[in-house]
């Protein structure tokens, strides 16, 4: 199967769970990796916007990812999580990871806020600690919203920037 089968393969399976379908741009840029990604990267997606329909998705094709970032506002700095997407995994991250409770030990990183779970395959997003892992991050981020002032905005996706340079999968034939 191509990347265009399975990606439309993939949006159907998407549309029919209920969660919105991914931009046109999004798929595209999501063509020049593996199927297997691909499919994985859908995957995430679907997990994320499941637990949260109400959602904005941002989306960055970057230098080294295709990356989606999560909030209620639109605003990175109110993200609770991202999905980085790269030629062997997907990471699903957590922009201020640092503050979830993880007594299992499987949050990745050390810098001062973001902790990632890297995701090699579909039966990763049925544990239910990553599930519980997603609702805190989404709890704190309405809880740091509602303490900001800042309002939710109706649910949308958007591409927010396109990097020229890249230094990732070259565009399969």
């Amino acid at each position: 199967m191509t990347a265009p089968e399975v990606l439309v393969g993939q949006l159907t399976e998407v549309v029919e769970m209920g969660v919105r379908a991914p931009l046109p741009e999004l798929l595209e840029f999501l063509s020049v990796y593996d199927d297997k990604i691909v499919a994985l990267a859908v995957a995430v997606r679907r997990f994320v916007l499941t637990e949260t329909p109400r959602a904005t998705e941002t989306i960055y094709d970057a230098y080294n990812a295709v990356a989606m970032g999560y909030s209620f506002t639109g605003r990175l700095k109110e993200s609770f999580c991202h999905i980085a997407v790269y030629s062997k995994h997907v990471n699903l991250g957590f922009n201020r990871g640092v503050d979830l409770a993880d007594p299992r030990g499987i949050l990745q990183g050390n810098g001062k806020q973001v902790r990632h779970v890297t995701i090699r395959e579909t039966g990763d997003l049925k544990n239910s600690y990553l599930t519980r892992l997603l609702r805190a991050a989404v709890q704190n981020a309405r809880e740091l919203c509602r303490s900001n002032n800042v309002p939710e905005i109706a649910p949308h996706s958007v591409v927010k920037a396109i990097y020229a340079k890249r230094r990732r999968p070259v565009r399969k034939s």
